[in-house]
């Protein structure tokens, strides 16, 4: 590997959600942090270089979008995916959950209903009802340690009346990457009724070896899709700030363009743009080295949860570096559950049912950190399971 990603870097103090809020939200500061979903590992040194020779120019005014700038995610689409994205569709904006904001008050009327499928990233939930729109809920389906979608159900949503999809691909919290035909099943159902899929694809270049990410765009040209998209999950460059959406339709960008035009806000700033251009285009090796490397602390803790902690089951993840655990033989309650991690243990998790009411007795832990942290992690766990079961 290119990189040390063993190397401990100290970010307490640093103004870091996931170390400096854990007071806050944990109760405790002393608490292992493997909540927030970025990683604690050095960007890519190429961006770090590429800041620093922004930052050494002494005016940090008003800023444009380059044509450079469209052109790394282009090109880096295309490298990764056989993508061919079309510099008119893309959307510069000031993060995905702000994006998904935009799109669904530009997208669909008050009171509209949307659909949301559980466990998912919990501010899917909140765009939904802080626009005034209605969430409509259709779970995934858990059976032999794999979620899937719930296809029959997903066709009763669209017989209510939704219009609109949120999707989350590949899945957080569950780890799936959606295979072809899963995808074509719920493109079939969204074009016999006319719905529109928001598909957050911002793990995309998170994936383990076996898997493949399809972008959801590349398969249909009946649905109206559209897809966020971002550098910053990727090479944890998730403070810029800077995103994209991908707006195929003409008339949909000019709708959420009109959206963000009455909010006055810009992701535009000289260090998220010069991030952003950077990782795409100088991250590869870097990224490929990560993959490796998150590939190698995943397998330790699915061998040290088969052979140390049988209360708990892992649901295998095909991507993200974010690992969800079925907790539910321990018999808690979702409080007792989150308090026992948090007292007994020390680990600070993301507790399953924020995720939405089908992931209460499950448990999120981010492995992006040193694989030491990890292990420590793990061995805590097992040591408070021992000594309370």
């Amino acid at each position: 590997m290119t990189v040390d990603f063993n190397k401990r870097i100290d970010r307490s103090g640093s103004n870091s959600l996931k170390f400096d809020a854990r007071q806050a939200y944990f109760g405790r500061v002393d608490v292992m942090p493997m909540w927030v979903a970025d990683m604690d590992f050095a960007a890519p040194q190429a961006v770090t270089d590429a800041l620093v020779q922004r930052a050494q120019h002494p005016l940090y005014g008003y800023t444009m979008y380059p044509d450079s700038l469209y052109q790394s995610m282009i090109d880096w689409c295309h490298r990764r995916y056989g993508w061919e994205i079309k510099h008119t569709e893309i959307m510069m904006c000031p993060g995905v959950v702000p994006s998904l904001h935009a799109a669904i008050q530009a997208l669909t009327e008050p009171n509209a209903k949307v659909i949301v499928q559980p466990p998912v990233y919990f501010p899917f939930f909140s765009a939904v009802t802080q626009t005034g729109r209605e969430l409509v809920l259709n779970p995934l389906q858990l059976q032999d340690g794999e979620y899937s979608f719930d296809l029959n159900h997903f066709e009763e949503c669209a017989k209510q009346g939704a219009k609109l999809l949120l999707l989350c691909s590949p899945h957080n919290p569950v780890g799936r990457v959606w295979r072809s035909d899963e995808l074509q099943a719920l493109l079939d159902i969204a074009e016999r009724y006319h719905i529109t899929i928001i598909s957050d694809e911002i793990h995309a270049d998170l994936i383990y070896p076996g898997q493949r990410h399809l972008p959801l765009a590349e398969m249909t040209d009946s649905v109206n899709i559209i897809t966020a998209i971002a550098p910053s999950k990727t090479f944890n460059i998730l403070g810029m700030g800077l995103s994209t959406l991908v707006v195929p339709d003409k008339q949909q960008r000019k709708q959420i363009n009109q959206v963000f035009d009455s909010w006055h806000v810009s992701a535009a700033n000289p260090f998220s743009i010069t991030a952003f251009e950077a990782a795409y285009q100088h991250g590869e090796v870097w990224l490929d080295d990560l993959m490796r490397y998150l590939a190698n602390s995943l397998q330790w803790v699915a061998d040290f949860v088969a052979s140390e902690i049988p209360q708990m089951s892992l649901i295998q993840p095909e991507g993200t570096y974010l690992l969800w655990f079925d907790c539910r033989d321990l018999g808690l309650d979702n409080q007792a559950l989150r308090r026992f991690f948090i007292d007994e243990a020390g680990v600070g998790m993301n507790p399953g049912y924020v995720f939405g009411d089908c992931g209460g007795g499950f448990m999120r832990m981010n492995i992006g950190t040193p694989q030491q942290q990890v292990e420590q992690a793990m061995q805590q766990i097992a040591s408070a399971l021992r000594k309370a079961f």
